[in-house]
């Protein structure tokens, strides 16, 4: 009941603004996790009443000074209460568990801090800079086909038509997804933590790289077939075509690195 507002706005929002869909998906694939673990972890249960007790006051007197303080903007309220909920689970786990419990599922515990969801002005920094990576590589992309191009901003100006990446083509929804993605699958297919890391950081300009040819391909059928490619399916309903790609060379990536982690043991 404590938690009830919080979780209800965290959940509207996610159906409501598509930087927050992925939220919909954190429970589910965290819980997953979690059974698919449990078939190969057997951790031992030792209660940790005290340490646990410690952090489920410090979570009630967050989430209790979140929803009071009337200085906070509501969106950093939201933030700071889904965060003192997300840590108030993890504290009833070290309570109930011990600690055993959970380092053993630690990644899928500190996985649903994905629940939490950013205050506005960390979403619309992450959009100004998904805007003008997606620009500055779309620019790249076309001096490499050799079309000439000029780069004012996040406008692109091409012989008799200029393009501006509005933040609606910032692409944050499968950008994000495709991080979290990655991030999964980096910690089913990796051992090694470094590897893990590494996949998760390069997907973060492959979240770029896969907007800006996104952009680049809209644009140049737009010039070569037909303007109507800049307000056709394709640039309105076809994220998903680019998202399958950018997933596709993030796989490549997994398996390289799985690779890797196999060869010592060949030797």
């Amino acid at each position: 009941m404590f938690w009830w507002n919080a979780l209800a706005n965290t959940f509207r929002l996610a159906w409501t603004n598509e930087a927050y869909t992925h939220i919909i998906l954190i429970l589910p694939l965290s819980l997953a996790l979690i059974c698919f673990e449990s078939k190969t972890v057997r951790p031992t249960m030792e209660p940790r009443r005290l340490a646990g007790s410690f952090l489920l006051v410090i979570c009630l007197a967050l989430g209790y000074s979140a929803r009071r303080s009337g200085f906070i903007a509501p969106d950093v309220q939201l933030t700071l209460s889904m965060l003192a909920f997300v840590t108030w689970w993890v504290a009833c786990v070290v309570f109930c568990f011990g600690i055993s419990v959970f380092r053993a599922f630690l990644f899928p515990l500190c996985f649903l801090l994905w629940l939490v969801p950013l205050p506005n002005f960390l979403v619309n920094w992450i959009i100004v800079a998904l805007q003008n990576g997606s620009a500055t590589m779309a620019c790249w992309l076309f001096q490499l086909a050799r079309v000439p191009v000029t780069l004012k901003g996040v406008t692109l100006s091409l012989p008799g038509i200029d393009i501006e990446v509005a933040r609606e083509c910032s692409s944050i929804r499968s950008s994000i997804l495709l991080i979290i993605t990655t991030m999964v699958l980096a910690h089913l297919f990796l051992r090694s933590p470094w590897r893990k890391l590494l996949a998760v950081l390069i997907a973060i300009p492959l979240a770029v790289a896969k907007n800006a040819l996104r952009i680049f391909v809209i644009v140049g059928l737009a010039l070569r077939i037909d303007p109507g490619y800049l307000d056709g399916n394709l640039h309105h309903r076809g994220g998903i075509v680019f998202l399958m790609v950018a997933l596709g060379m993030a796989g490549v990536l997994l398996w390289l690195l799985a690779r890797s982690e196999r060869r010592p043991d060949l030797t």
